[in-house]
């Protein structure tokens, strides 16, 4: 049993931010030659299609919750009447 729902966005978000801090890591060891301007764009647009990721995310919960519900609440509604017989 999962312990908390899965979210994709969050996932992008932290690979995309494992990305550059590996970037980053590499260049400051001297291993790798980034440029500093490159991590930038990487991080922002990485950010933004987690974002996108997540929103989309959100709409096939929400949609698919909603269809649930209506299939659960066909059936006509409990009364609060009581105990009185239907005449």
């Amino acid at each position: 049993m999962l312990r908390h729902e899965f979210q994709p966005g969050k996932l992008v978000a932290g690979a995309v931010l494992l990305t550059a801090g590996v970037a980053y890591a590499g260049d400051a060891t001297g291993e790798w030659q980034v440029p500093w301007f490159l991590l930038i764009p990487l991080v922002c647009g990485g950010l933004f299609l987690a974002a996108v990721v997540a929103a989309v995310t959100y709409g096939i919960r929400r949609r698919r919750s909603r269809s649930r519900a209506s299939r659960e609440n066909v059936g006509a509604p409990a009364s609060s009447s009581g105990s009185q017989a239907i005449r």
